[in-house]
């Protein structure tokens, strides 16, 4: 299965923008892009600060958090064209509907990554079936749930440590941690998304 392998903190320096929690800490030391210490002379939008730089960037810090690949991810926002509504609202619906990244917000995970990795390994079942593909996309009335084996494992037995606040829990998602699982109970909203997002500059980058 192909996916991103580079290094987080690398491509979070290189976007101005913490793409894992552990990259937090890395930008406050080193806040310009990999190669130049400290970033002096360095503009975020890219060299001269253009706009098709601002685009760019954009774009590839929504698929690097996302962890998705160049085609990958220019064929979800082929398919988000195709549905009614803004594209770029669309685009992201269709990345925070996809399995890894429903089993990070539910709190599974720390990180998409890890949840990613989890999939892959089948620990989770969804509608009662073992899954381990993290690009299934999720609708209203799955459940997922961890597998009754995986559930005896230390790491999730520990799984309040880094799940998030009631308060950041998506509506969406209805969550019952008794029983390790979770179900679609709605779509995710774009606009209530705790990331720092510009769909629009994404839809911009596409249409040149």
């Amino acid at each position: 299965m192909a996916r991103d392998r580079s290094p987080i903190v690398k491509q979070s320096r290189r976007e101005g923008y913490a793409l894992h929690l552990k990259a937090h800490k890395y930008l406050i030391k080193k806040s310009g892009p990999p190669g130049q210490p400290g970033g002096r002379g360095f503009r975020r939008g890219g060299r001269g600060g253009s706009q098709y730089a601002t685009q760019l960037r954009e774009k590839q810090k929504i698929r690097r958090l996302y962890g998705l690949l160049e085609r990958q991810f220019k064929n979800t926002f082929n398919k988000a064209a195709r549905q009614p509504g803004p594209t770029g609202d669309n685009t992201l619906i269709l990345l925070e509907r996809r399995l890894d990244n429903a089993v990070f917000r539910a709190g599974f995970s720390s990180s998409r990554r890890g949840a990613r990795q989890l999939v892959s390994h089948k620990h989770f079942e969804l509608n009662g079936r073992r899954v381990n593909i993290p690009s299934i996309s999720l609708s209203v009335g799955d459940v997922v749930k961890l597998r009754a084996a995986s559930q005896k494992k230390d790491y999730f037995k520990t799984i309040d440590d880094h799940s998030p606040a009631p308060a950041e829990m998506p509506a969406w998602l209805k969550i019952d941690r008794k029983k390790f699982s979770f179900e679609v109970v709605g779509t995710p909203d774009p606009s209530g998304l705790k990331e720092e997002l510009n769909p629009q500059l994404l839809v911009e980058y596409y249409s040149r």
